[in-house]
């Protein structure tokens, strides 16, 4: 886990006053030291996790340009995802062997995250939009933000901030310009629950992986709940995908990407690779320096990804409303980024009341 492990206070000398009685609360404030150093490497920390974020949000939305071809090419849908998070499952089980003993301290989790947070999102989101258009089902997936603030107010009772909030409904009606929401409207109960399913193992994703953030030395490795999240996700998927049908005399061939003849196999390992290990691994630990909270509405990002790239890369139309909504995503991410920095800076300075509290115990 990327934590940083020293953290510089800068203090002040404690003088004596003179000042007595009820003035010495007065006097005590001048000397609380604040520190600023904390303050300033927390800041760095927020900093990274945000840019983790953003990767992660990379490497998640660049894997529809890469799967498209593909499918295109003659893959079901559900081996493709098979194949990717079988291979991610493979590249990541040395960490697995490494961190074994996770097995033993934190099975429920490892259990949920292979189930909620790689085979449940995955599952329920194909299975989606077999039955409603792909915006229809990203919209309605991308619900998870506004679903984990529930988990933090109602399930953690811990309180929301108006601009978190904000921010989420900002990045939601976002996405529904990104995604075009409105020209494929259809109603179906199976496929809006689908999705919802989708939307909630989503949530399952942000609230687990900030499992243990708070332990310090004593969370669980991210990288060991990864890889083992992975090996529970492809044996779940395995009995969904049955890749022992899948032809894999594809997997030796070429594609094509708006014009360009491109080998299947390196489409599947950027999949692999960069789509689902980097996206994985940036994801987690951005949640773990965050919160779930601000994770999930840069999370929304993804979207507006998935589609310039497709617009670049696949040669698909790129509209005004799309890029309204791109607009309105940040804007979301500005509000619930604000929000998150503002509460940092005002628990980096004590309160005076604390420094009353000292001053009155200090002998006179």
């Amino acid at each position: 886990m990327l934590r940083d492990d020293v953290q510089t206070l800068s203090r002040r000398p404690d003088v004596e006053t003179g000042v007595i009685g009820g003035d010495a609360h007065v006097a005590a404030c001048h000397h609380v030291p604040v520190h600023t150093s904390q303050g300033s490497q927390g800041n760095r920390g927020r900093g990274v996790g945000l840019g983790l974020a953003l990767a992660s949000a990379v490497a998640f939305g660049g894997s529809g340009v890469a799967a498209k071809p593909l499918i295109e090419a003659g893959l079901d849908p559900l081996h493709v995802v098979w194949l990717r998070v079988a291979g991610a499952a493979l590249v990541m089980l040395p960490l697995a062997v490494r961190h074994r003993s996770l097995l033993r301290s934190h099975p429920a989790l490892l259990a949920g995250f292979g189930l909620l947070a790689v085979a449940g999102v995955q599952a329920c989101y194909f299975a989606a939009i077999s039955r409603i258009p792909v915006g229809v089902a990203l919209l309605v997936e991308y619900l998870a933000p506004a679903l984990v603030l529930g988990w933090v107010r109602f399930v953690q009772r811990r309180p929301v901030a108006r601009a978190a909030a904000l921010g989420v409904v900002l990045a939601v009606g976002g996405l529904a310009c990104v995604v075009e929401v409105w020209s494929g409207l259809s109603f179906d109960v199976v496929g809006l629950l689908l999705a919802l399913g989708a939307a909630c193992c989503q949530v399952g994703y942000f609230v687990l992986s900030d499992q243990g953030s708070d332990a310090g030395d004593e969370a669980p490795a991210p990288l060991g709940v990864i890889a083992y999240g992975l090996l529970v996700g492809t044996l779940v998927l395995t009995v969904v995908a049955r890749p022992w049908t899948m032809d894999w005399s594809q997997l030796a061939g070429t594609a094509d990407m708006n014009g360009t003849t491109v080998a299947a196999s390196l489409l599947l390992g950027w999949i692999v690779l960069v789509a689902t290990v980097v996206a994985y691994v940036t994801g987690v630990l951005s949640v773990r320096r965050l919160s779930p909270q601000v994770a999930g509405v840069v999370a929304c990002l993804e979207a507006v990804i998935a589609t310039v790239l497709a617009w670049v890369l696949l040669g698909e139309a790129l509209t005004i409303p799309q890029l309204l909504g791109g607009v309105l995503i940040l804007a979301g991410i500005a509000f619930v980024r604000s929000e998150k920095d503002a509460r940092a800076e005002l628990e980096a300075v004590p309160i005076p009341e604390q420094s009353a509290a000292r001053a009155e115990e200090a002998p006179v």
